[in-house]
């Protein structure tokens, strides 16, 4: 049977006081909207429509770059959410089956009660089935009202509930599963007669019992897959919440978090076993772990990918790859293109971009490298810089196998380095060095005495000479 599943993502949001629509808001690397989808695709629906209205050219772009096969359903008007399912239902392109309305700002929500549900539905066979959540503090959220049997005869919104009512502690989660054929039907009998004047699509329960329907409720184990964030404070809540899940879920597949209250990992990251993560650390977008590598503390790696054995400390990293058993840090920063291979190096105080360092290559301390390639083996000394900028185009700089560089050199771009060459203390490198060549720049080094007497006099700087040149002569 098929599944048409319809997003509302259409609200303003004005309590999250925000230019951004509500539904991009991000937690855990994903925006709210995201998680929903992420959450929806273990139905594997015929078809997903998102309805939006507040913000729709940025929720659409989003849409095109996280999920371009959704259809978009435009809502002009915010008349509530009746009025967002009909439209939603509208523009779908699949007929008959059942239909799945959810809101897109739960992003708790996990693909397993989804299922759940969808289950449940097709077992009872009724007109829809409501998701359902047990919370000791329902303030806000809809509550449900069930017959003598037990069976759900109302969901009352908290601004038309009676006290009585406001003390009911199951509460709608605003997930509802109908059949396709009594939606289609029900939606235009929807009224706007309740408090706030808009259509509910929790009036639908009412429209079922009166067709003598059956409306099922999937009670939630979990209830805090139903909470939404309203403003920035439950957003953060809400993060936590997800990040303190996300991590127990890597220590119980074998990864070692030492301390999890600091550790922040996105949804899509990947941990291999055996991997250990210290405190202060933040793995985020699709960054990859292989098993044992060591990441931390206080390191942040974004679209990274890390080899077995690896260790990254202190480190800042964005689109960078770290070969097996290289190690990195501290206090160093990968941006994005650079590449280690096996047992390479970047030590600390080391800025990195766009480079490759071949396997066993170090770049020890306290160097910038940008737009180079280095050898296999080679070791670039303290201080070292790549000039790679001349003010208006990059250019790159190759320096082969097994090279030794002095200190503070200047590699001067565009220029080349052969295998098994080496370069001086101080030298600037503007021309190419053949393999097995030494490149030096500095000249003779010159010794004028008595130059702090003769042109600083007065100053403790004299003084001080003056008075080492007494004692070497008294000696």
């Amino acid at each position: 049977m098929s599944l048409t599943v319809i997003v509302l993502a259409a609200g303003h949001g004005k309590r999250m006081r925000s230019k951004l629509p509500k539904p991009l808001h991000t937690l855990g690397g994903r925006s709210m909207l995201g998680h929903v989808l992420t959450a929806v695709d273990a139905l594997e629906p015929t078809e997903v429509v998102v309805v939006v209205g507040h913000g729709r050219e940025a929720v659409t772009q989003h849409l095109a770059e996280i999920a371009p096969d959704v259809v978009i359903a435009i809502q002009e008007e915010q008349l509530g959410t009746g009025h967002a399912a009909a439209i939603g239902l509208a523009a779908a392109q699949t007929e008959g089956g059942d239909v799945l309305v959810l809101t897109a700002d739960t992003p708790l929500l996990e693909a397993e009660t989804l299922v759940a549900l969808v289950t449940e539905h097709k077992a009872l066979g009724g007109a829809m089935t409501v998701l359902t959540a047990g919370v000791d503090a329902p303030t806000g959220y809809g509550r449900i009202v069930r017959d003598s049997s037990g069976n759900v005869a109302r969901i009352v919104e908290e601004k038309d509930a009676s006290d009585a009512e406001r003390a009911i502690a199951e509460i709608n989660s605003g997930i509802l599963l109908f059949s396709a054929e009594f939606l289609t039907a029900a939606l235009p009998r929807l009224s706007q007669t309740n408090a706030s004047g808009e259509y509910y699509l929790t009036d639908t329960v009412d429209l079922a019992r009166q067709d003598g329907r059956t409306v099922g409720a999937h009670l939630m184990i979990d209830a805090r897959q139903a909470e939404g964030a309203n403003d920035r404070a439950q957003l953060a809540a809400l993060g936590a919440e997800l990040n303190a899940r996300i991590v127990r879920r890597h220590q119980l597949a074998g990864v070692t978090v030492t301390d999890p209250t600091s550790t922040w990992i996105d949804a899509d990251v990947e941990i291999a076993e055996d991997v250990t993560i210290l405190s202060g650390c933040h793995l985020q977008g699709a960054t990859v772990i292989a098993e044992d590598a060591l990441i931390g503390p206080f390191t942040t790696l974004l679209d990274c990918e890390v080899g077995q054995g690896a260790e990254v400390v202190r480190t800042h990293a964005t689109l960078a790859v770290i070969g097996e058993f290289a190690t990195v840090g501290p206090f160093s920063y990968l941006r994005p293109g650079t590449t280690l291979g096996t047992s390479a190096k970047i030590g600390a105080f080391v800025e990195a971009k766009n480079a490759q360092l071949g396997n066993g290559a170090k770049v020890p301390h306290l160097s910038y490298v940008g737009d180079a390639e280095i050898g296999d083996g080679t070791n670039i000394g303290a201080g070292t810089i790549f000039a790679n900028y001349d003010g208006v185009n990059k250019h790159r700089t190759t320096v082969g196998a097994h090279v030794r560089s002095g200190s503070n050199v200047t590699f001067v771009a565009p220029v080349t380095v052969g295998d098994g060459a080496s370069t001086g203390a101080g030298t600037v490198v503007r021309e190419d060095v053949p393999a097995g060549g030494l490149a030096l720049s500095a000249g003779p080094q010159r010794v004028i005495e008595g130059w702090a007497q003769a042109k600083r006099p007065g100053t403790q700087q004299a003084e001080a000479a003056e008075a080492a040149a007494s004692t070497d002569g008294d000696e």
